[in-house]
């Protein structure tokens, strides 16, 4: 069967221009924070959309969004697409909602032209992808894999103290937790639309990326406590100042990146809070929390083991007192074969060029995996950036990533595989 999509650009720039105006910040500057009035005016604004477009709507009782184009065989697994539409504060307003808004036009567009689904397509709209509110990212596609269990979701509060569960039923959300959990091959294959968030699409002129991993993250919170004092009057040889361990430890991460020997491990100290805080006082605690991320879980994780052994030589030579807790630690994703071959075959539809490369961010993806074949499609973003007001993807970019996008679903939709979600991922390139 021929397919050819009918993509509406400038359908889908109108949709994120509007959607950018739920915001507690003025464009370009876009706030949207999980339960707050614009996340729930976004919402009934997409769940209207979804509906126009003749798509069945359910939620669950964590907010996540199922948009459903019933297929001629409703029976077998369905294929999905979808991303999130929460921001973090002054961030931009492509990041997620281009996949979740580019996944509604490319079932508009394979509508428009005739196609009739085998296996149903939905869109999947995922709560609190960014971790603002409760902490913890992907939460979501986490309690949707079975990775944040009913029990982990309760206790999760935010920074005013407000619990999960108070704050879901007070938006209207009091579906059971229990019933989040999507049961085994729910879905035959996900595939993700997003922007790069990275500059190597627009630097090499290469229209769109093949995703085949998806680097996890692994987080760390290191405690320091030495001894303060006046900086005046503590002489140098008697001192133990936590600032100084930590000055080696951070840049201690640094280095054991670089030389993990891939290019794809990446570690940051990204905060760093020290007690008292005082210009005229040595340090005497200092908290730390650092990010280790790979491809590849066993290289991610040796980089961790060196870490934590280089704070604990930097501590016992300088006599400090130190702590290490491993906040999360993700296993990395592979992406599945057969929606590689799709995307691979989309793009061969279409004469566009396309780079098989990784995802050194994590998405929802990320966990979607864990429960169904999974690949991502990536489109270029200026200079690479994202997270900030000037963030910024081209119509044009944004419709050729949901034409290719359709295509692919198409191609899912017809596929008669078994769709159980068991099959073994492959990964074409690192």
């Amino acid at each position: 069967m021929i397919v050819r999509p009918l993509v509406d650009k400038d359908r889908i720039i109108h949709e994120l221009d509007t959607l950018a105006g739920f915001s507690d910040t003025p464009k370009p500057a876009i706030t949207r924070i999980l339960f707050t009035k614009p996340d729930l005016g976004a919402r009934a604004y997409l769940k209207g959309l979804c509906e126009e477009a003749g798509l069945r709507v359910r939620e669950d009782g964590l907010g996540n969004i199922f948009a459903r184009w019933e297929g001629s065989a409703p029976e077998l697994p369905a294929v999905a697409t979808g991303s999130h539409f929460d921001a973090i504060p002054y961030a931009g307003m492509y990041d997620g909602t281009v996949g979740v808004l580019g996944g509604l036009e490319a079932i508009r567009a394979l509508q428009r032209s005739g196609f009739k689904p085998y296996r149903s397509i939905e869109l999947l709209i995922f709560t609190a992808e960014e971790p603002t509110r409760f902490g913890i990212g992907c939460l979501g596609s986490r309690a949707l894999a079975g990775v944040l269990n009913p029990e982990s979701l309760r206790l999760l509060k935010d920074q005013e103290g407000k619990s999960l569960e108070e704050v879901r039923w007070e938006a209207g959300y009091m579906g059971r937790l229990e019933d989040v959990q999507l049961p085994e091959g729910y879905y035959a294959a996900f595939v993700e639309l997003h922007i790069e968030q990275g500059p190597v699409l627009e630097q090499e002129h290469v229209p769109l990326g093949i995703v085949t991993a998806i680097a996890a993250p692994a987080s760390l919170r290191v405690g320091l406590e030495g001894v303060g004092g006046h900086a005046g009057a503590m002489l140098m040889p008697d001192r133990h100042d936590a600032l100084c361990a930590a000055a080696e430890i951070i840049l201690g991460v640094e280095a054991f990146a670089k030389n993990s020997g891939s290019i794809n491990t990446v570690a940051t100290t990204g905060f760093c809070e020290v007690y008292p805080n005082a210009v005229n006082s040595v340090p005497s605690r200092v908290k730390l929390e650092i990010d280790v991320r790979d491809v590849e879980q066993s290289r991610r994780d040796q980089v961790i083991r060196n870490i934590i052994q280089g704070v604990e030589q930097v501590c016992t030579r300088r006599e400090i007192k130190y702590s290490v807790d491993i906040i999360n630690i993700d296993p990395p994703a592979k992406s599945g074969s057969e929606v590689l071959k799709a995307l691979v075959e989309a793009c061969g539809d279409a004469g566009v060029k396309f780079k098989l490369m990784v995802s050194r961010a994590y998405h929802d993806s990320l966990f979607m995996a864990r429960i169904a074949p999974t690949a991502m499609l990536f489109i270029p973003c200026r200079e690479g950036v994202s997270h900030r007001p000037d963030e910024y993807a081209s119509p044009e970019d944004i419709a050729l990533g949901t034409y290719v996008l359709a295509l692919t679903l198409a191609k899912l939709s017809l596929a008669e595989g078994r769709g159980s979600g068991k099959e073994e991922p492959m990964m074409l390139s690192d």
